[in-house]
């Protein structure tokens, strides 16, 4: 979060004169008759994506590319455990329930099952791995569940329901053990079953080099520190992530952040997602999103959705978020290409760019608190609007670069939580929908059916029929016999008429 001082004007909205096709009559000066019901279209456009189209693909990371001829077999039977299928090169010591295996030679896999309460799974590796966990529950008193002390990749299948959980102190070791599945190398979770988490320590899922998602469930119904968390990087193909932490939900400390797919909840105290490092000039802590429906919540003071230290692109998906402090957050610039995308701050800005912030596609609702802060936020940088539909909602907004802006933007006064706001053509035709969960002051909009020389109505509508909306930003549906707000003419690429601008766009 950032201290901000602006100097704000305010032109205040008068009585205008409302304008209505002649296909529909008026009853009054504030009510448009309507002789069919107004349709909801969400229409955008796309301008030319830019920022990053990274996938982070990696042939490497996929299992069928690799052999696995021989696999190990263990089983957690209470306070012991067994191990069969001996393999030569691979060693299992076995200590009640504590089993560590050491491994010097490749193309081995390890099937992992049972139950213990006071036990945990310690792989020491030469060679790459596979490690199906089929229906086994791990619970370490004194350290993680599953500590891997080798940079191989390891292929974690899922298989069943399995769970694991650490103890909330670790005994001694000279070794890094920084959450209940901790692991040296990289960590590539597959399968179709479900593993369940509990960090009483510090971490859920930790990698000292990098964690990617391609499929099954992972829920991590408690962390003490970050819910999954890496040093260089994490990738999300698909599956399905469910994280309650109590400081990051996915944080990578000194790399970046790809979702391709998969749905993913989180519920945090800190930020949902970070590229968290900044102070090495080496190292770019980017985030890039490029589909999957994520749904964010932050409850702690400093608490952002999603945030990049360097670069924030998102090309698609469906990303709900509501932080504390910034819902988006990038330290140098901020792309949005396409999704359907609702940043919510309860006291900050819903979408804050330190650097420029660029749109050519995409429906993006962006709402911040009461004044000074802004629905999009871009200090005195570039804000530029090529295409999709944008609508910020707050105490103030930047004001969109009209230079190099293709897309006309109006900025309005403010309006009322709760309530269902439409923007109309001169035909009565829907240009955008919305409702807000807060009063603002401030209302920025941009639409691909903006045209300059235009004249529009911000019209209210008392319900709306057969509604898809999501969290406010209407996607479809039909009203009739709105009311009149206000109407606007859009006399430049960014016209000004009420509300308030802080540093924006030049």
């Amino acid at each position: 979060m950032k201290t901000k001082v602006y100097f704000y004007f305010s032109l205040f909205l008068g009585v205008l004169t409302i304008s209505c096709s002649k296909d529909n009559d008026t009853e009054d000066d504030t009510t448009v008759t309507t002789n069919n019901p107004i349709t909801i279209s969400a229409t955008t456009a796309k301008g030319t994506a830019e920022g990053s189209s990274e996938t982070g693909a990696n042939a490497d990371d996929l299992i069928a590319n690799s052999t696995f001829s021989s696999t190990v077999k263990i089983t957690f039977n209470g306070t012991s455990a067994t191990a069969e299928n001996a393999v030569t090169g691979v060693t299992v010591a076995i200590s009640g329930a504590d089993v560590t295996i050491t491994s010097t030679v490749a193309e081995v896999a390890y099937e992992v099952t049972g139950t213990t309460t006071n036990g945990m799974l310690k792989i020491y590796s030469d060679k790459k791995y596979k490690l199906t966990l089929n229906g086994v529950s791990i619970k370490n008193n004194d350290g993680p569940a599953i500590n891997i002390q080798s940079g191989k990749r390891a292929f974690i299948i899922l298989s069943g329901t399995n769970t694991l959980e650490d103890g909330a102190t670790y005994a001694t070791s000279t070794e890094d053990q920084k959450g209940t599945f901790f692991s040296e190398g990289q960590l590539i979770f597959s399968g179709s079953g479900t593993l369940n988490i509990v960090g009483n320590n510090k971490h859920g899922i930790v990698s000292d080099d990098y964690v990617r998602v391609q499929s099954g469930t992972i829920n991590i119904t408690k962390a003490a520190s970050d819910g999954i968390h890496t040093n260089d990087g994490i990738y999300i193909d698909g599956g399905t992530l469910n994280i309650t932490a109590s400081s990051d939900g996915i944080e990578a400390e000194e790399g970046h952040i790809i979702i391709n797919a998969g749905t993913i909840t989180i519920t945090v105290a800190d930020d949902g997602i970070v590229a968290s490092y900044d102070t090495d000039d080496t190292i770019d802590p980017y985030v890039v999103i490029n589909g999957g429906t994520i749904t964010i919540t932050t409850t702690g003071e400093g608490g952002e959705g999603i945030e990049s230290k360097s670069k924030l692109t998102i090309n698609d998906g469906t990303i709900y978020i509501k932080a504390v402090d910034d819902a988006i957050n990038a330290g140098d610039a901020i792309y949005i290409n396409g999704g359907n995308i609702v940043a919510y701050s309860t006291t900050n800005d819903g979408i804050d760019s330190n650097g420029t912030l660029t749109v050519t596609g995409g429906r993006v609702f962006a709402i911040g608190a009461k004044s000074p802060e802004e629905g999009f936020d871009c200090d005195n940088n570039t804000f530029k609007i090529t295409g999709g539909l944008l609508i910020g909602a707050g105490g103030a907004t930047s004001s969109p670069t009209a230079t190099v802006s293709t897309q006309a933007s109006a900025i309005l006064a403010g309006g009322n939580a709760g309530t269902t706001y439409s923007v109309l053509d001169s035909d009565n035709a829907e240009i955008m929908t919305f409702k807000s969960p807060v009063n603002f002051t401030t209302l920025l909009l941009s639409g691909s059916k903006f045209s300059l020389g235009k004249t529009y109505k911000l019209v209210t509508a008392s319900s709306v029929s057969s509604a898809s909306d999501f969290n406010g930003l209407y996607l479809s549906g039909t009203f009739s016999n709105p009311t009149v707000s206000s109407s606007f003419t859009l006399t430049s690429m960014v016209t000004k008429i009420g509300g308030s601008t802080g540093p924006g766009g030049r």
